[in-house]
């Protein structure tokens, strides 16, 4: 059909609703309950019947519930994540600050207790000349 001002004349597309988004939650929340309703008929039945097997079915049910909440689990722990690799980060960095300062300290002791036996064996040689030359006169 031909369209006047970007409007389609089709009667065809006025007939599609738009879905109501509530909808779809409260399906999802319907099935949620049917669910987690199973899974407790099922529970008491292994209860009643054999408690050695509850801590299967809570692994069951486990599994069954980790793909629908893995990545809201995902987007909840983020941040947390984040901030540890931050804190690691730092931690990291101020650990390296501090060895370089210590090795920097340890080079500085190490060129005090070089230049302190260069002076004793200076010294040390001063003093043998002084006593040759005194011993030969």
């Amino acid at each position: 059909m031909s369209k006047l001002d970007g409007h389609s004349l089709d009667h065809e597309d006025a007939a599609v609703e738009p879905t109501d988004p509530t909808e779809q939650g409260e399906q999802n929340y319907n099935t949620t309950a049917a669910t987690v309703a199973t899974v407790a008929v099922v529970g008491v039945g292994a209860l009643v019947f054999e408690a050695a097997l509850i801590p299967g079915l809570a692994l069951g049910v486990a599994a069954m519930l980790v793909p629908k909440f893995l990545p809201q689990i995902g987007t909840a722990l983020n941040p947390l994540v984040k901030s540890t690799v931050r804190s690691a980060y730092r931690v990291g960095r101020k650990t390296r600050e501090l060895v370089a300062e210590a090795e920097e300290h340890v080079h500085d002791i190490v060129a005090e207790v070089d230049a302190e036996a260069e002076t004793k064996a200076a010294a040390a040689e001063n003093d043998a000349k002084r006593t040759t030359v005194a011993s030969a006169a």
